[in-house]
């Protein structure tokens, strides 16, 4: 269900996006709104499901998880439990990062974290390749990030 979103909105989800850390206060004075009104529109939003968390976005490189690989999914079946199975299994496993449900001739694109690509390479053998549905897995490492942003463009909204 699409919830219906004013300017004003919109303008609090901008700035949540940009810094989630902002007080209700700090916001209101943005938007021009006093505390309390601007606090239960964010309280709106976070109940209707539109703000699902704040989080904080750690960078994976000062980590040290300096390889990110896309890897395409075909699984051998697509039977009434394999497709759950999988699912469930991948959710599990902490290198995965993001996994879609694809059409064409790919069922899955999973995005995977690791130190380096021994450390991708282990993963692939010891637990992608592993799991009884996967037929087949073409792996890409991403060589540079030309874009990475977590902010939906909710200009599209207006």
């Amino acid at each position: 269900m699409q919830i219906e979103l004013d300017a004003i909105d919109r303008h609090i989800l901008t700035l949540l996006q940009s810094d989630a850390q902002l007080s209700s206060a700090e916001i209101a004075e943005r938007v021009g709104l006093s505390q309390a009104p601007c606090w239960r529109r964010i309280k709106r939003m976070e109940e209707n499901g539109v703000i699902r968390l704040r989080a904080t976005l750690l960078d994976r490189k000062k980590l040290g998880l300096n390889v990110l690989v896309f890897a395409q999914v075909k699984l051998a079946a697509h039977g009434r439990r394999t497709l759950p199975e999988f699912e469930e299994t991948v959710r599990r496993l902490p290198e995965v990062l993001e996994c879609y449900t694809l059409l064409g001739a790919t069922d899955y694109i999973i995005k995977v974290v690791a130190r380096d690509v021994e450390s991708y390479e282990h993963f692939f053998r010891e637990k992608l390749s592993q799991l009884p549905a996967v037929r087949e897995t073409n792996s890409a490492i991403a060589l540079s990030e030309i874009k990475h942003t977590t902010a939906l463009p909710l200009t599209l909204l207006e």
